[in-house]
């Protein structure tokens, strides 16, 4: 294989050139390089701005501080809040986890037993009788092939309590004032509500507004980079004139915050889930299970306004509305909080504006409806693809046009996330469809109300027509319909379980979405040897993830044991455990071969020139260790690790390494620091591999631009 444009690149220097392509290289550089983007060396620059102090933000600034990069966080709030929202971790986003000093296990440890939310479950109230349930769980999701870690069930608040806590070890801590005169990193200002954007040649000059002793002042700070990580409502995406595109509107819902161990008990002993599914002819609800031990919940309610407004759900109706629902009053019940909210499905037009100086990420870049927990993990695998390219620009590794890379590379992901959806929220109304309560006739009837003749009656009419609606809706979920002694109700009863069982319904797992995700273009280099296959539509069923080595995935997960000079082989890992999360440093992946080696060399030799660090990993096979592994053999090179392959026991069938990635002995994986593949060769690299490897990085690192 050849790379794209490395001949075109060097015909002009001829065959016995180096020496003038070596000074071509050194004097690109250095003029790359000597452009600081005018943040990398000023103390009143702060190079990265964040705002927003959820998830996304604060992963996002644990990535940075761990890579040296100087960040401060900006947040509305003057506290965290302790509403659960998300809850669903899917795997990639606990591989990132992973990497953050030990939060995957300390999640894996906190969570709720996996037997406790592995079900959705369709009911007439939670007391009353099932209709049908989904178990989302397979036996391959605990057995850690494909990856070292799994999913996850934990709240969102109690993921911003350990994320916060990880930065105190930083000694990035938040504050709710601080001096004018303080250096402002390393902090997150709570309260503080970002007001303009004023852009100059070099940085960007950010107002907030916050409150002193009862005081409204403004705080000015000067960024090299300004990260949105605000929220659907996102300050930053406004100020930068970015529009969203997609379907807006999809549902409106009221969101219920609520504590009862009453309730939670009972579950845990009679029917512990996640997810419930409950119609019936007084309530319909969507009861999401955040932790059935403590009794913490969240109910989510339909809500059509103006003809029903927020005060109609005041806490004494929520109560009311969860009693319904439940089948009985509950001996203990808290409500917590009630906020509404409206279901968007919608990506941003950029993910990048200003030259490269404002950035959005999770949910000021995409809005997308919950039906498979999508929004937050986007949002986190954004910050770490965001990461390291910040980290290469403040460094001088990079010019600031590689910040275009994210948009890119993430953007697709964005739609096809989005895409995935809405296609689950869709399955997920084919239940309530499947038993009368079709959704679509009430959301018709509304903005017949809203926007056709219905609007010229009085309110009080409006209001009345729709609650008619309601009724006769929820009159098709009658004990006296919906049994199997009646025909129609028995006909509706059997399709509903047949989408269940076809896995038609809401999902909770995508796989080869979740793990296979791949960027086609960016800061990578595309294989030009043989058609790429374009992105796999998302079909909304549960597919199998299958490992890939192609440039753009995500390297693929395999145990491997450390060998050590003395004797044997030390502890088990995975290799994306051999990417580092405290350097700036990419991963070069070999065979313990004789050419291999010699790419090795050439790879370290051009990454110098590039200021640029590599480690290499040599992965011997499980039944053919040298003794002494690669010592010796990359001198004077010492940063390198040797592994050996871990067969599985409890697997009949083994596939070597390199069988997994599709290539040979032979073959060369080079892995960006957010363990995506920036390029590979298959098998033997038949040019020069000083030119392949200027050719690499320039390309990766965006020092050649096209």
């Amino acid at each position: 294989m050849r790379v794209l444009g490395l001949r075109k690149s060097f015909t002009e220097f001829g065959a016995n050139s180096n020496n003038i392509i070596t000074r071509y290289w050194r004097r690109s550089l250095s003029s790359c390089n000597s452009t600081s983007d005018g943040f990398g060396g000023q103390d009143s620059i702060l190079p990265v701005l964040i705002i927003g102090a959820g998830p996304v933000g604060l992963v996002l600034s644990i990535l940075l501080t761990k890579l040296g990069v100087k960040c401060a966080i900006m947040e509305k709030s003057k506290v965290f809040s302790t509403h659960p929202q998300a809850h669903f971790i899917n795997n990639r986003t606990m591989e990132v986890f992973r990497k953050l000093d030990g939060l995957e296990e300390e999640i894996q440890i906190a969570q709720p037993p996996v037997d406790l939310w592995r079900k959705f479950i369709y009911c007439t109230s939670l007391t009353g009788p099932i209709i049908g349930s989904v178990d989302h769980m397979q036996p391959q999701d605990f057995d850690r092939i494909i990856s070292p870690t799994s999913v996850a069930h934990f709240s969102q608040y109690k993921l911003n309590t350990l994320l916060t806590k990880k930065l105190d070890k930083l000694n990035f801590h938040a504050h709710t004032d601080i001096d004018n005169s303080s250096v402002i990193e390393r902090v997150i200002l709570m309260g503080h509500e970002c007001l303009s954007i004023d852009d100059t040649n070099s940085y960007l000059r950010v107002t907030a507004s916050f409150l002193d002793k009862g005081q409204c002042k403004q705080r000015t700070l000067k960024c090299g980079v300004l990260v949105g990580a605000d929220g659907s409502a996102s300050t930053i995406r406004k100020l930068a004139g970015i529009e969203m595109k997609g379907e807006k509107d999809l549902q409106k819902l009221v969101s219920v915050h609520f504590i009862s161990r009453d309730l939670g008990h009972y579950l845990l002993k009679e029917r512990p889930g996640m997810l419930f599914f409950i119609f019936n002819t007084e309530a319909i609800g969507v009861l999401v299970a955040h932790d059935l031990k403590e009794g913490e919940f969240i109910l989510q309610i339909p809500f059509y306004p103006p003809q029903q407004k927020l005060e109609d759900f005041g806490p004494e109706t929520c109560e009311r509305l969860i009693f319904k629902l439940v089948g009985r009053e509950l001996a203990d019940i808290n409500v917590i909080e009630i906020k509404p909210w409206v279901m968007h499905a919608e990506v941003a037009e950029k993910f990048v504006t200003y030259d490269n100086k404002v950035v959005l990420a999770g949910d000021a870049a995409h809005r997308f409806p919950p039906a498979g927990g999508f929004g937050m993990n986007t949002g986190i695998q954004d910050a770490h693809n965001l990461a390291w390219k910040l980290a290469s620009v403040v460094k001088g590794i990079s010019p600031r046009t590689i910040l275009h890379t994210y948009e890119t590379e993430r953007r697709p992901i964005a739609i096809s996330n989005t895409s995935l959806s809405i296609q689950n929220f869709r399955a997920a109304m084919s239940i309530p469809t499947a038993l009368g309560l079709d959704p679509s006739v009430a959301n018709s009837v509304h903005s017949v109300i809203n926007r056709g003749i219905g609007s010229v009656l009085p309110s009080g009419l409006q209001r009345a027509i729709l609650e008619g609606v309601f009724t006769m809706g929820r009159a098709q979920v009658s004990e006296l319909v919906l049994n199997e002694n009646n025909p129609l109700g028995s006909l509706r009863l059997a399709r509903a379980r047949q989408i269940l069982e076809e896995g038609k319904s809401l999902q909770l797992q995508f796989p080869a979405e979740d793990l296979g995700f791949r960027y086609y273009e960016g800061a990578l280099v595309p294989e030009t040897d043989s058609l790429i296959d374009e992105m796999e539509v998302p079909s909304g069923r549960r597919r199998d993830y299958v490992p890939s080595a192609a440039p753009g995935a995500k390297l693929p997960h395999m145990n491997v044991r450390r060998l050590r000079s003395d004797k044997g082989s030390l502890e088990m890992l995975s290799t994306l455990d051999l990417v580092s999360e405290d350097e700036l440093e990419f991963l070069l992946v070999i065979a313990p071969v004789d050419e291999s080696y010699v790419v090795a060399r050439s790879v370290y030799k051009v990454a110098e020139e590039f200021k640029v660090s590599v480690k290499l990993c040599v992965i011997w096979p499980f039944d053919g260790v040298k003794e002494g592994g690669s010592n010796g053999v990359l001198e004077p090179w010492k940063n390198f690790i040797d592994v050996v392959e871990v067969r599985p026991s409890s697997s009949s069938t083994f596939l070597s390494w390199w069988d997994l990635c599709g290539m040979t002995d032979k073959g060369v994986i080079l892995v960006r620091p957010d363990q995506h593949i920036a390029w590979r060769v298959k098998s033997s690299l038949l040019d020069d591999p000083n030119l392949v490897m200027r050719n690499v990085f320039s390309s990766v690192i965006g020092i050649i631009r096209t």
